[in-house]
């Protein structure tokens, strides 16, 4: 009884004491409310896509329990912006996300506002193709008015996306002739094929593709030089049977500079995004398709870089690939199966995989190309170069192709692991060399064995194993190599490349391997 008549007298203190606090009365904000920042910029968006949220925190340094009047956006219910103040969206209606009132803040707290923007460009009065929007965000109003200011940089863009139904909501999906028995075949690729008007790309603005641009049937896919070009999640390009790929980019004249190159990338254009791989899917140059051509173009932070696939056999090479750039893949920089690919000051780096694939036999010929992979997101199963001679099916049943040729000349074939290529051969035509590269390469196990007798002529010729090809920062990129480069000096003849990627000269007696000549870094 004594302990039931001590917990009811405390309870009723407690009760006392609580209903005498005045810490949850709140006064009128005098104006003297802190900011992280005075101006939130969003970083560039296109026009209709939505922007990444950012945020903006708000200070209260005082000692008493404050209330914010209003919280608005200066250009109130026809502003591109949208808020959210500590978890709630404001006002119902158009005032939804524009404006908030009675806002509370605690003593020596803070609370945190979220912004973010959807902007129709042809709402604004653009300047070439592109538009800075301003904002502010206004608390109280009177003398004790304080703001913020907002801005973001608004790109026009030419739209490729697919159809949707209006009725099923069934988006639009790419019917062309899959297995080559001239039956079209519904694909679950969601895209449409380009029409005749659509299939020359200029720099005037940039593209944004949803799903996949296909190419047709005996047509041809041209970028020219400067064109940019961002994918959607799960977009990308599709050249099918009898179509043609040609990206045609540029140097600029000033060398040292690839200003004028195609550039193919995600659409998310924040610096957060700027090099994380898988945001779009593939550049598929499908089996059938012809004569395809890139030439100073970087291809970026997708799933893989660039597909190619079958006619291995056609008097042309299914890819002719020079001076261009692919980086941040979660997958392959660069995958062909029983096709043809030649490349010539190719760069490639950063792949979940391998940088370079050439699978399922066929010819391959690479020349002064960097074939790197520094991939440090996780862990990799594959070698910056795989290359192989067969495919196995989901019954284990393995199928062999010839591989007819794979030629590497003045290359570096290099990365953070051990080895950076790999052979393998299942079937009896198996056609490879390596001439003058530098290659890492340190396996007692397999080092002497039929595919790794590094004393063999035959596929083997005056190359160099594990020295530090000294690349500016290879995990950020920079693949140049500096005075220090075990790739220097590593031959005599340029195999035909008499330029490196920028333009440089090869034509000395001692000519270096990799897409690029040496240089000397800056401190």
């Amino acid at each position: 009884m004594k302990r039931l008549l001590s917990f009811i007298l405390c309870f009723g203190i407690l009760l006392f004491w609580s209903s005498c606090r005045d810490d949850f009365e709140f006064s009128p904000s005098t104006g003297n409310l802190e900011f992280a920042q005075d101006t939130i910029y969003l970083d560039t968006v296109f026009t209709d896509i939505g922007s990444s949220t950012y945020s903006l925190k708000v200070y209260n340094r005082s000692d008493d329990d404050i209330v914010i009047p209003t919280v608005q956006l200066e250009n109130g219910i026809n502003s591109f912006y949208r808020m959210n103040v500590d978890g709630q969206t404001g006002l119902e209606g158009e005032q939804e996300g524009k404006f908030f009132e009675d806002v509370e803040l605690l003593a020596n707290d803070s609370l945190f506002i979220f912004i973010e923007t959807t902007i129709d460009i042809s709402t604004l009065s653009s300047l070439e193709n592109q538009f800075l929007y301003t904002d502010k965000i206004l608390f109280d109003s009177g003398s004790n008015q304080q703001d913020i200011d907002v801005v973001t940089l608004v790109k026009d863009a030419v739209f490729i996306y697919p159809a949707r139904d209006e009725d099923t909501n069934i988006i639009e999906t790419l019917t062309f002739d899959v297995d080559g028995d001239g039956t079209p075949d519904e694909t679950t690729l969601q895209g449409r094929f380009l029409s005749d008007e659509e299939l020359t790309f200029t720099n005037e603005k940039p593209y944004v593709i949803y799903g996949y641009a296909g190419v047709g049937t005996g047509k041809t896919l041209t970028m020219e030089a400067g064109v940019r070009v961002h994918f959607h999640a799960d977009s990308g390009i599709i050249v099918t049977d009898g179509a043609t790929l040609n990206i045609n980019g540029d140097i600029s004249s000033d060398l040292d500079t690839l200003e004028n190159e195609v550039i193919l990338e995600g659409d998310r254009l924040e610096p957060l995004y700027e090099d994380i791989p898988g945001q779009w899917g593939t550049i598929w140059l499908y089996n059938g398709s012809e004569n395809n051509t890139i030439n100073y173009a970087t291809i970026k932070n997708g799933t893989i870089g660039v597909l190619a696939e079958g006619n291995q056999n056609d008097v042309n090479d299914k890819l002719t690939i020079t001076n261009s750039q692919i980086y941040n893949f979660s997958s392959f920089g660069v995958l062909g199966r029983a096709t043809s690919i030649n490349a010539e000051n190719l760069v490639t780096n950063n792949c979940g995989q391998s940088s370079v694939a050439a699978t399922f036999g066929g010819k391959y010929n690479f020349t002064h190309c960097t074939i790197a992979n520094y991939w440090n997101s996780s862990f990799r199963d594959y070698p910056a170069l795989l290359l192989n001679d067969y495919v196995v099916d989901d019954d284990n049943t393995v199928f062999t192709n010839d591989l007819i040729e794979a030629n590497f000349n003045n290359c570096i074939i290099y990365g953070n692991d051990n080895p950076e290529f790999t052979i393998e051969s299942a079937g009896s035509v198996f056609n490879f060399k390596f001439n003058n590269c530098l290659l890492r390469f340190n396996n007692s196990t397999l080092s002497g064995t039929d595919l790794y007798d590094f004393d063999d002529d035959s596929f083997y010729e005056n190359n160099v194993f594990n020295e530090d090809p000294d690349f500016e920062d290879a995990f950020e990129n920079l693949m140049r190599i500096g005075e220090n480069s075990g790739a220097i000096n590593i031959n005599t003849t340029t195999f035909g490349v008499d330029n490196d990627i920028l333009g440089n000269s090869r034509t000395s007696n001692s000519i270096d391997a990799g897409a690029y000549i040496f240089t000397t870094f800056e401190d």
